[in-house]
């Protein structure tokens, strides 16, 4: 009996996720456990393994489709079983992925009248399903999904598919414009070869600017900037480096352990926005580290980091920027963050303002160390290191004034840190 392999859910968040690359071919044997195909979500890539062993039947959605979790995505049984009520909507079977043999010649495509405006897409099958994905994006973009084409098994639209319409639709209303600018610079720039790359925004970058949009749109945002003397906790970075188990504690671990103790007594910084006019304060600090990775920033959190040792702290926040940086990390623990801290001190940055993560109220950024000078209570001079910190706050939850006792008592904490450390 046929056996289907469903695509995997990659955390209790994602709804759906898209196939990267299949690794078999229809007629492939297959054992349990074999690497059928890659795919991702928004912040992540993983790989699927075969749950089922035998001979590859079916594949019900090739490279690039959007899948919901727990689809059938594939069968696995014996030649010349019968799985066709193991397909999705139970229809005939659908076109094989790229390296697969094709069962016919490709068409080509259309050609283009090159004064023509760009038509619009043709319309999708009368009564073909639309992905969640792509419905949510055409009511954003305010586009009618019913006039996309669907390119996903049997006409279905999906999220590429509202890609298109947009940008179809986008260029039909440019050409004219186009047309009549490049009539009017044509004569000085005849000679001239303007050289450029598009680069498309890939899945996580798009979560990236819709975030920050988002963040930007919905909340006013004020930044405060401080900074400390960071000697002592130059000295006791310098003093727990010669210790083996301690050796790997950075300053940066030493400010979020920092900002873990400090947060409990500030709960409108430790808290979320539910809604327009409720604020969800956390018993404990769900601490977000942004993290610089290939793909782009992504936000892991350190979960109970209030009760966490500077060891463990450490330890946690340099696992989860490596699972990060791979791409294997759990959606799971790219979300449930309480505050957020990130940290461009190493770049040299001496102050900047940090963007908020919602639903979040505030977010701490860790600058670069610079050399100033103070003055004692003889008058003599000294040079000391300051670090900066810049912390973003939505008004709406907090207050000036409390955001501000907020980073003097952390900067306090930061000065005299094994005083901290001893409590």
């Amino acid at each position: 009996m046929a056996n289907a392999v469903l695509m995997p859910k990659a955390g209790i968040t994602v709804e759906s996720c898209i196939i990267g690359k299949w690794n078999k071919k229809v007629g492939d044997k297959v054992a349990m456990g074999d690497i059928l195909f890659s795919y991702e979500t928004d912040k992540a890539s993983f790989e699927c393994e075969s749950t089922a062993e035998g001979e590859l039947l079916e594949i019900f959605y090739g490279d690039g489709e959007e899948v919901p979790c727990l689809v059938n995505v594939c069968a696995v049984g014996e030649k010349g079983e019968d799985c066709s009520a193991l397909r999705p909507d139970g229809s005939a079977a659908p076109a094989a992925p790229a390296d697969s043999a094709p069962a016919a010649a490709p068409q080509p495509a259309a050609a283009v009248a090159p004064a023509a405006a760009v038509a619009p897409a043709a319309p999708a099958v009368d009564g073909a399903p639309v992905s969640p994905r792509a419905r949510k994006l055409a009511d954003r973009a305010g586009v009618d999904a019913s006039r996309a084409a669907g390119t996903g098994p049997n006409g279905r639209v999906i999220e590429r598919d509202i890609r298109q319409l947009m940008k179809d639709s986008l260029t039909a209303q440019l050409q004219p414009v186009k047309e009549e600018l490049a009539a009017a610079i044509a004569p000085a720039v005849e000679s001239m070869e303007v050289a450029f790359e598009d680069v498309a925004f890939t899945g996580i970058r798009k979560v990236i600017a819709k975030s920050m949009t988002t963040s930007l749109q919905s909340m006013a945002q004020l930044t405060q900037h401080f900074s400390f003397n960071a000697a002592a906790i130059q000295s006791y970075r310098k003093l727990v480096k010669g210790i083996e188990e301690y050796a790997g504690i950075t300053l940066g671990d030493i400010v979020l352990y920092a900002v873990s103790r400090t947060l409990p007594n500030h709960p409108d910084l430790n808290a979320n926005m539910v809604g327009e006019d409720t604020l969800r304060r956390f018993k404990h600090v769900n601490l977000g580290v942004a993290v610089d990775t290939p793909r782009g920033l992504m936000v892991p959190t350190i979960f109970g980091a209030d009760q966490k040792s500077l060891l463990e702290i450490s330890r946690e926040v340099k696992s989860l920027a490596e699972q990060a940086r791979s791409g294997k990390i759990s959606p799971d623990l790219l979300s449930g963050g309480t505050f957020t801290v990130t940290n461009l001190g190493s770049t040299g940055v001496e102050m900047f303002t940090p963007v908020i993560n919602p639903p979040q109220t505030g977010i701490l950024g860790v600058c670069g160390i610079t050399q100033r000078v103070a003055s004692g209570k003889d008058g003599a001079l000294s040079v000391y290191p300051a670090m900066g910190l810049s912390l973003s706050f939505a008004p709406r939850a907090v207050d000036g004034a409390p955001a501000a006792r907020f980073m003097q008592e952390l900067c306090k904490n930061l000065e005299q840190f094994t005083a901290l450390l001893a409590k």
